[in-house]
């Protein structure tokens, strides 16, 4: 959140903001900031609710892009770009999810296997 990708995600979905709703670009950049101190608070806090705090923002950025798009149709397009230009850089997003992933595995006897397309977290005792 403190990366030159979002300063330029910032800039640009205000910028989409400023072209279709003018009156509303400058306070969409000041939640935009606030969305991101939230963030970063919760993140620093390392407790449970950290997951949760994410989760909810993302919904409700969520919804208020979706509202947004079904008002101003006319920027999906760009907003389409913007994310595409982004998405490597954006946190959690590598490119192994744009990867396929052929595995094979055998086990015998007692034998185990694990196997993971991305994560995988085992606890055994």
């Amino acid at each position: 959140m403190a990366t030159d990708a979002w300063q330029r995600a910032r800039e640009r979905i205000v910028a989409l903001w400023r072209r279709a709703q003018p009156d509303r670009a400058d306070g969409i950049d000041g939640e935009l900031e606030t969305t991101r101190d939230d963030l970063l608070a919760a993140r620093d806090a390392e407790d449970s609710e950290d997951e949760e705090t994410r989760r909810e923002l993302s919904e409700e950025w969520a919804g208020r892009m979706r509202r947004f798009l079904v008002a101003h149709p006319e920027v999906v397009e760009e907003l389409r770009r913007v994310l595409d230009e982004l998405s490597p850089a954006l946190p959690g997003n590598d490119q192994a999810m744009n990867t396929t992933i052929h595995m094979r595995a055998e086990a015998s006897g007692s034998g185990r296997v694990y196997q993971a397309g991305r994560d995988q977290h085992i606890t055994e005792r």
